[in-house]
């Protein structure tokens, strides 16, 4: 069974910085064969995708309003994939999740870890 279990959330104050980590498991679960993504809602919000990158953890992709802010890197030895998430603001309060998506179109996602910037 795959699984992707995020950690690393929590509270923070505003202009200060966390890292996620998304750690993934399975049998038969080849890491580097699947593009990395992270997600978050807000309360009340629909769910938006963040960040993403691909593969060969060259190309990324962000969402407007983390540009600059956000970064998304993966470790293909470790299995991880990893959120660093710089200057925070209120309006980054969410449960973040991570996902797994395949070429051929297999798709796993992570329960979420929640991230609360408040003073």
């Amino acid at each position: 069974q795959v699984q992707l279990v995020e950690s690393g959330g929590g509270l923070v104050q505003p202009g200060g910085s966390l890292r996620l980590t998304c750690a993934t498991s399975g049998f038969g679960f080849t890491f580097s064969t699947y593009a990395m993504s992270w997600h978050r809602q807000a309360p009340g919000k629909e769910r938006e995708m963040v960040a993403g990158i691909g593969t060969l953890g060259i190309d990324t992709d962000y969402a407007d309003s983390v540009k600059g802010r956000f970064t998304i890197t993966r470790d293909d030895d470790k299995d991880t994939a990893y959120l660093q998430m710089d200057g925070l603001k209120p309006e980054d309060t969410a449960v973040y999740t991570c996902s797994a998506r395949h070429y051929s179109g297999l798709l796993y996602w992570g329960k979420g870890t929640p991230v609360t910037v408040s003073s």
